[in-house]
């Protein structure tokens, strides 16, 4: 009888885990994916998509296409709309400035130090910014050092009155 008590628990644990286990529709995997990793997790997916919206201040159907079939969804595989490209692009681009000027991105100890992302440039912005608000001639403190008003050389000489 002892023997019987002992197999019931673990045999029902695996019943159960195998159960659940069926029951759970597996993991759908993106589809059209050129540059981040084929194997991508859906919640690191998620995560990456979720900054580059907040990056450039924008949702989803900025780059992602809505779907013919019915067009309050996305078709995410979709490469229709220009955006997806130039955000390929953009993320290759910060891929080698990364790997050239800050190698893995963390230091000898590991830490994480600065690197280029989207919002480097973008500020939460769709496009970024060429200048600084107010132009590049002037900032806050006046004109900028070695320069008055923004031209190079010695400062004019004093007004006679």
């Amino acid at each position: 009888m002892q023997f019987k008590k002992s197999l019931v628990v673990p045999l029902s644990l695996i019943l159960a885990v195998s159960l659940c286990s069926l029951s759970l529709p597996p993991e759908e995997k993106a589809k059209n994916l050129k540059v981040l990793p084929k194997n991508i997790s859906h919640e690191e997916l998620m995560q990456t998509m979720h900054v580059f919206n907040k990056s450039l201040g924008v949702k989803c159907d900025f780059c992602h296409a809505h779907s013919k079939d019915d067009p309050k969804k996305l078709d995410f595989a979709s490469d229709i709309l220009e955006e997806k490209e130039t955000a390929r692009d953009m993320m290759k681009l910060t891929m080698r400035i990364n790997k050239k000027y800050f190698k893995s991105g963390k230091d000898e100890n590991g830490k994480q130090i600065m690197t280029v992302t989207c919002y480097t440039c973008h500020n939460g912005q769709k496009e970024p910014v060429a200048a600084p608000p107010g132009g590049m001639d002037k900032g806050p403190q006046g004109p900028p050092p070695g320069g008055h008003d923004g031209h190079d050389g010695p400062p004019p000489p004093p007004a006679n009155h």
